[in-house]
């Protein structure tokens, strides 16, 4: 099964961490994506933009309306995602557990519904 891990962060707080400290986490996060590379599970993953560079986008009576930056506004924001694909749920929680984000914001794990595969 492929799951997506979601991944949230305060910018506010990202921030204030020191250099170290931001380095540390995306050092650990990359331990486990390379885990997740050599034991064939990694299907794909990126950080995304900062939110300012986001567009929100909403039709409504066929009209688009396109605003700048994230719809809410919300301390925590998705700053990036990575997909697996293991065999079991216990598996996928076991990776999402790890994440370093889930630490200090949060992660959210999500079987994707497997679409791709049905042809």
């Amino acid at each position: 099964m492929k799951y997506m891990l979601l991944i949230y962060q305060n910018p506010t707080a990202w921030a204030e961490f020191g250099d170290a400290e931001r380095h540390g986490l995306m050092d650990e996060a990359g331990v486990i994506v390379n885990e997740l590379i050599a034991s064939g599970e990694f299907v794909g993953g990126q950080g995304l933009a900062q939110p300012s560079m986001a567009k929100s986008i909403r039709v409504r009576d066929g009209l688009p309306a396109v605003t700048d930056g994230p719809f809410a506004e919300a301390k925590e924001q998705f700053v990036g995602y990575c997909i697996f694909d293991c065999a079991t749920e216990e598996r996928a929680l076991e990776i999402a557990v790890r994440w370093p984000d889930a630490r200090y914001w949060g992660v959210e794990l999500r079987p994707l519904d497997g679409l791709d595969e049905a042809g």
